[in-house]
C-alpha cells in the first residue's frame, strides 16, 4: 500500500517516512501545497496524511482535492488541536485527526483502523449500531433517523470506541487517544463527563446504557 505524506517539517517527515517503510508501506512526500496538488492529481494513494499549516497554504486545499477524485481516506496532522478545526477537517470528509506531538504507535494504530474500513468488503460508510446510523464519511450520527449533533471530541470518542468495536479500552487508553483533542488537558474526570455526555445523546437511557458498556473496574466496551 502507498502513503501519500504532506508534511512541511523535514525531521518529522523523514521519522514519518522511515517508520511507515518499516511498517512496508511505500511512500510519496510533498512539503508544500503546491507540489502536493500536482502529486494527487498524477495518481491515487491508498491513503493521505495531510499536515495542515504550510509555507503556501492549507492541508484543507489539499484534502478538497483528494475528495473530489473520490472516497478516499484522509487524516490530518497538525498542531491545531482546537475543536473549530477539529469540526472543519471532518466536514471536509476527514476520517481521524491527530494533533501533535503524537505518538508513532497511536499513528501507526490510527492509519490500519482507516484502512481496514476503506478496504473492507461493500464499506458504505456507514455503521448501523442498535438504533444509532453513523456516516463515517459525512462524521454524521443519526438515531432513530434524527440527526445527533455531536462535539468533535464527543464524536472522536465514539469513533475510537467504534474502531475497537467488541474490545475493553481501559480509561487510560482513552485518555491517550482524546487528551489534546480540543486544546486542553483532558484528565479522568473529564473522561467521566464526556462519556456521561455522550451517552446522554445516544442512548435510550443513559443510566442503563446498551451501546457504551462500562466493565467494571476495567473500562468500556461497544457491544
Amino acid at each position: 500500500m502507498k502513503i501519500f505524506l504532506l508534511e512541511d517539517d523535514a525531521s518529522i517527515a523523514m521519522g514519518l517516512e522511515y517508520s511507515l517503510q518499516k511498517e512496508g508501506y511505500e511512500t510519496k512526500r510533498c512539503a508544500d501545497v503546491k507540489s502536493a496538488l500536482k502529486a494527487v492529481d498524477a495518481e491515487n494513494f491508498d491513503l493521505y496524511l495531510l499536515d495542515l499549516s504550510l509555507p503556501d497554504g492549507s492541508g484543507y486545499d489539499v484534502c478538497r482535492a483528494v475528495k473530489a477524485k473520490g472516497d478516499l481516506p484522509v487524516i490530518f496532522l497538525t498542531a491545531f488541536d482546537d475543536e473549530v478545526n477539529v469540526v472543519m477537517g471532518f466536514d471536509l470528509g476527514a476520517d481521524d485527526y491527530i494533533s501533535k506531538p503524537f505518538r508513532i504507535n497511536e499513528l501507526m494504530a490510527r492509519i490500519k483502523s482507516v484502512l481496514r474500513r476503506y478496504h473492507s468488503e461493500n464499506y458504505s460508510g456507514i455503521v448501523e449500531l442498535h438504533d444509532l446510523k453513523i456516516n463515517t464519511n459525512e462524521a454524521k450520527v443519526y438515531k432513530n433517523g434524527k440527526e445527533i449533533v455531536l462535539t468533535a471530541m464527543e464524536y472522536r470518542l465514539l469513533l475510537i470506541l467504534l474502531n475497537n468495536r467488541g474490545q475493553i479500552l481501559t480509561r487510560n487508553q482513552l485518555l491517550e487517544n482524546i487528551w489534546d483533542i480540543d486544546g486542553i488537558f483532558v484528565n479522568d474526570n473529564t473522561l467521566t463527563v464526556y462519556i456521561k455526555r455522550l451517552r446522554d445523546k445516544i442512548e435510550d437511557d443513559s443510566d442503563e446504557p446498551k451501546i457504551i458498556k462500562t466493565v467494571r473496574k476495567m473500562g468500556y466496551i461497544l457491544e
